[in-house]
């Protein structure tokens, strides 16, 4: 069965202006579910939106998976008024409905996991339900607006324990099969089976309060699913890292970047301990390309502006996992990965946001033997593995 999801975004937005390329934890919030649904059972994925500036960036930062494809939206249907349905319909009648099981995603729901996705497609492909959505279990109490209560008796006021409490749509995952799809044109009919997700899911994204609350909420699970192990990749930034952040620029365009030859030093003695060394950076400098060869730095990536992404389809193609690597980074976009390896390092002049995610922060600066400071602690943290 073809399992095709959508991920339908608007440029404009009234409660957060550009949400949905607003920075989460360093990422343009959108890429949050789209990743974990390129690492899903999910076979194509499609974001379809009107902002020209989101489909560029698509084309060029998702080009290592066949999966995700983005498609213009039309006007008509990026309104604040329009449903959701109907840009699902356009959608559909775009790909000549060249799916069996097609899913709706919500880039507002940056908590959800690819987990959550593969538990909604099974309800339909194994379980047979025509469609199925996420769900949270609320203990909450709720009521009515004539002062009735919805969901239990006043006077016999249940124990949380003991309350089944009620299930709230999180508006995270949906999907159906396409013969639901086709005769009730709606993301839900027939019989409908549920997924129950975590109840910090159940947070919208409205206001700038709650933006904070779940890039807090992402940062604490990313960092409670970490696992220590032996360190087999050292991952680096180059700006602020391998550099102090300068760059001298000519008419010409770019024209130098410090290093630090002791950091070079440090790097042929880590691999020299079995450690791989890999460089990912947003900048698609050739003067960086061409001091990584003069280092022997094979696994290089220039140009990488979904950091976390990437690194995830690192990890896979090498089969390992995000605890046997380490992670030096100095800004922003250095966070999701900052949160989510074995071991993270931040040189003590990185951000301060960094700085407090980091795992470790280093007592040199960037550019002068933070890099250096990072290989000699990784090679005597890795003693512990060592065979006697």
């Amino acid at each position: 069965m073809k399992k095709t999801a959508i991920i339908p975004l608007r440029k404009d937005s009234k409660g957060i202006p550009g949400k949905n390329k607003k920075k989460m934890l360093g990422r343009p919030l959108f890429s949050w579910v789209l990743a974990e649904a390129v690492f899903s059972e999910l076979d194509a994925v499609y974001v379809f939106t009107d902002d020209v500036e989101i489909i560029d960036y698509i084309d060029k930062e998702y080009h290592w998976t066949p999966k995700v494809k983005a498609l213009l939206r039309s006007d008509k249907n990026a309104t604040d008024t329009v449903s959701t349905e109907s840009a699902m319909l356009e959608f559909a009648e775009g790909i000549e409905y060249d799916f069996d099981i097609f899913c709706l995603l919500q880039a507002t729901s940056p908590m959800t996991a690819a987990t959550d996705i593969n538990a909604v497609l099974a309800k339909i492909e194994n379980e047979k339900y025509d469609s199925a959505l996420t769900v949270v279990n609320s203990h909450r109490f709720c009521w009515n607006a004539d002062g009735t209560s919805q969901n239990y008796d006043v006077f016999n006021r249940p124990r949380r324990q003991d309350f089944e409490g009620l299930l709230i749509e999180n508006g995270a995952v949906y999907a159906t099969t396409k013969a639901a799809f086709v005769a009730s044109q709606n993301r839900l009919s027939g019989i409908i089976g549920m997924v129950k997700m975590d109840e910090t899911s159940l947070v919208e994204i409205d206001s700038m309060t709650d933006w904070k609350i779940v890039e807090s909420l992402l940062a604490t699970r990313l960092k409670k699913e970490k696992k220590h192990q032996r360190i087999d990749y050292l991952v680096l930034d180059v700006d602020g890292v391998f550099t102090n952040g300068q760059v001298f620029y000519s008419a010409e365009g770019e024209l130098a970047k410090a290093f630090d030859m002791r950091d070079g030093m440090g790097l042929e003695i880590l691999r020299q301990h079995q450690v791989e060394v890999v460089v990912m950076t947003s900048e698609n400098s050739t003067l960086v390309g061409q001091r990584m060869k003069k280092l022997q730095i094979e696994n290089c990536f220039l140009g990488v502006k979904d950091k976390y992404a990437f690194l995830q389809h690192f990890v896979k193609t090498r089969n390992t996992g995000f605890g046997a690597l380490a992670y030096i980074g100095d800004d922003v976009n250095d966070l999701t990965n900052i949160c989510s390896v074995g071991w993270s390092f931040a040189p003590a002049n990185a951000t301060e946001i960094v700085k407090q995610n980091a795992d470790y922060l280093l007592t040199k600066v960037s550019a002068e033997g933070a890099i250096r400071e990072v290989c000699e602690k990784i090679i005597s943290y890795n003693e512990r593995y060592e065979s006697l």
